[in-house]
């Protein structure tokens, strides 16, 4: 007759060798998973150029008046439309310039003391917890990091920069 602790010992081994079998294909997963994440992310970056592009066709052209400081007077620009660019923040530009969905995003986080991640970003402006619409959320902040509007942490965490209007100090 075996030992208990024989038997035991026996289903300890079996039970290791199935969690080292499911670590292996977690890990097999996770790898294939951060591929298919690279995969769609260039394509969302091409779209969203082509996005840009379309959208404003003469930008090239103006990319070198956007170095010239703007004037204090200036006339104020038009009501941005829908898919409209992100212009670069400048001082004195009013978050007005910025199309709607851009402009909840900076007032949800001009109505946060602390930085907010993605995810609670998008919580504040209602939009359903999945992973296509914090993506877009994600992607939006992002573009508003590269113009100027936003500083994302290193920790991944959006906010105001500091020149914007009720942005840090």
């Amino acid at each position: 007759m075996a030992s208990v602790v024989g038997l035991l010992e026996e289903r300890e081994r079996g039970a290791r060798q199935r969690v080292e079998v499911l670590r292996e294909e977690a890990d097999r997963v996770l790898a294939e998973l951060r591929d298919a994440e690279r995969f769609w992310e260039r394509f969302v970056i091409a779209r969203e150029a082509v996005v840009e592009v379309l959208a404003d066709p003469d930008a090239g052209a103006r990319a070198e008046e956007a170095a010239v400081p703007v004037a204090e007077n200036a006339a104020p620009s038009p009501s941005p439309s829908k898919g409209a660019v992100v212009p670069a923040f400048s001082e004195g530009r009013q978050v007005t310039v910025l199309s709607a969905e851009y402009q909840r995003i900076v007032e949800v986080l001009a109505s946060s003391s602390t930085p907010l991640a993605c995810k609670e970003v998008a919580e504040r402006l209602g939009v359903e917890p999945v992973a296509a619409k914090l993506e877009g959320v994600r992607s939006k902040a992002n573009r508003l990091v590269r113009r100027g509007w936003l500083v994302k942490e290193p920790t991944g965490r959006f906010a105001l920069a500091a020149a914007v209007p009720g942005g840090g100090s």
